[in-house]
């Protein structure tokens, strides 16, 4: 069967191509993709990705419509998130209890989660009920938080300040206070347009306590005018450069864990090693590869402990998705989280 899906890359530089998806081979299932949110990487090709388009969209919730003759976990008619990037299960890490370690990975084959339909391994699914898909595919971004709030070992009633207000470090805020922080802040850029005000507004409805315009207000004055020794957790959502914030609030023995990327050349920034070890900082990367933790943030969701309501704020097909995609870079709508309908 034909699938129409989007690649994309620098100057919003987006494209519809159609693929062949051919009949299931034993270990393969054939899903209809109904939701696809809109990651910070989709936008960070759309804006910055120099080389060949990308395909698009890995924040998937589909249809299972047909299976392979070896496949016993899902039918079809289910319900089911495809995971991007899969632990094997088989490799020394996979068998020593690390399969956040494993190198030898399945993933989805080069197909746009923005696509019509795919073809995936019967292991890269997870089954859910009592989500609609839209909600549901909020799974992945759900869980790539929840990873790096573990990752914090946030301390019971600590304080705890995350960078950048996107949908991840919104998400990241409320599993903080949902995991016992006594006090939360977050950070963005100033409320000067639809969307950073949107985000703010999302941010104190998820409990965060203080929020602070980069730009308006310093994050270093703010924060240490409330904990003069600085914050026990960081976490990192914005990009590269907003680390020298982080070292700036963080305490003696405090935790800084963060996932912000950059792909348009600002990914280098300059640290103070010495620092680092005078004050036994710890820095923990977040790298949400191999997909973990996907079955607590469906619960959390299915809950209705993280409110998807207030995260998916527009949805979108194939002929909106450069307006759409501009818009998440621009700021001139108050798109929260935009969720893809590539089958209407």
């Amino acid at each position: 069967m034909e699938s129409r899906g989007l690649f994309g890359k620098k100057f919003l530089d987006i494209e519809e191509r159609t693929q062949q998806i051919g009949a299931p081979d034993e270990d393969h299932v054939i899903v209809k993709v109904h939701a696809c949110g809109v990651c910070g990487t989709d936008i960070n090709f759309v804006r910055d990705w120099a080389d060949a388009a990308m395909p698009l969209g890995h924040e998937i919730a589909a249809e299972v419509i047909e299976v392979g003759k070896n496949v016993t976990n899902v039918k079809p008619g289910d319900r089911v998130i495809v995971e991007d990037c899969s632990m094997c299960g088989v490799c020394e890490n996979c068998k020593s209890g690390h399969p956040e370690f494993c190198r030898n990975m399945y993933d989805i084959e080069g197909q746009p989660g923005m696509g019509e339909v795919m073809s995936v391994r019967f292991n890269c699914l997870n089954k859910f009920e009592g989500l609609d898909y839209t909600a549901a595919c909020l799974t992945e971004p759900l869980a790539v938080s929840l990873t790096s709030v573990l990752n914090a070992e946030i301390p019971l009633g600590g304080s705890v300040v995350v960078l950048g207000p996107g949908p991840l470090g919104l998400m990241a805020a409320r599993l903080a206070r949902l995991r016992g922080a006594g006090f939360v802040a977050i950070t963005g850029l100033p409320a000067d347009n639809e969307r950073e005000r949107a985000r703010f507004a999302v941010a104190r409805k998820f409990g965060c306590d203080t929020t602070i315009e980069i730009g308006k207000q310093s994050v270093e004055e703010e924060i240490l005018k409330r904990f003069p020794n600085g914050v026990d957790r960081v976490i990192v959502s914005s990009p590269p450069q907003s680390m020298v914030d982080a070292f700036k609030i963080i305490r003696f023995g405090g935790i800084i864990t963060f996932f912000g990327l950059h792909f348009g050349g600002k990914n280098v920034i300059d640290l103070d090693v010495n620092d680092m070890i005078f004050r036994k900082i710890t820095l923990r990367p977040t790298f949400a590869e191999p997909a973990i933790n996907f079955p607590v943030s469906i619960r959390l969701l299915k809950d209705g402990l993280v409110d998807a309501e207030a995260m998916v704020t527009h949805t979108f097909g194939f002929d909106d998705a450069k307006e759409i995609m501009g818009a998440v870079i621009d700021g001139s709508q108050p798109i929260i989280k935009a969720v893809m309908l590539p089958n209407g």
